[in-house]
């Protein structure tokens, strides 16, 4: 996997990052992640739950809690904005929708221009995040969807 610094938080891109393997991290560090994480899927609802749960102390979890994180989530924000030509014709959009859903994409926003001559544009903001490397994939499978006209990646990162 590449990260580079366009998979980095605007706020974080200036600093330096090393790779550390899990089994070198101090306990505090790590235990840190595993209270991020209790509070990020709603598994308790305060600080002061998730810190007792895991056995670290506030202090410890405020020092650290903004200078780690899993390295999957550096590629968390994975947008890409997708083009396409569509014929004016009942369940085409739906059948994209469905392909995207299919592809593990999540839908962020949707454009639709008038149909103008039975075509019309549509613009789509897809969070790829839990695609992994499928983006390809998807994009042959959108040209290859009746009533799709043209596909193509306009926007990404």
């Amino acid at each position: 996997m590449v990260i580079d610094r366009y998979n980095v938080p605007k706020d974080l891109q200036d600093e330096r990052f090393y790779m550390v393997r899990e089994s070198i991290l101090p306990e505090a560090l790590l235990k840190t992640v595993q209270t991020k994480e209790l509070l990020r899927q709603g598994e308790v609802k305060t600080v002061n739950e998730a810190v007792e749960k895991v056995g670290l102390s506030r202090s410890a979890f405020y020092k650290y809690k903004d200078g780690i994180f899993p390295l999957n989530q550096l590629e968390r924000e994975r947008i890409v904005t997708i083009s396409m030509d569509l014929l004016h014709r009942s369940g085409i959009l739906s059948g994209v929708l469905s392909m995207i859903a299919a592809h593990e994409g999540n839908v962020l926003t949707i454009h639709q221009t008038i149909p103008l001559q039975g075509m019309a544009n549509v613009v789509i903001t897809v969070d790829t995040s839990m695609m992994g490397d499928r983006l390809p994939k998807l994009m042959e499978a959108l040209k290859k969807q009746d009533g799709v006209r043209r596909a193509a990646v306009i926007g990404q990162g």
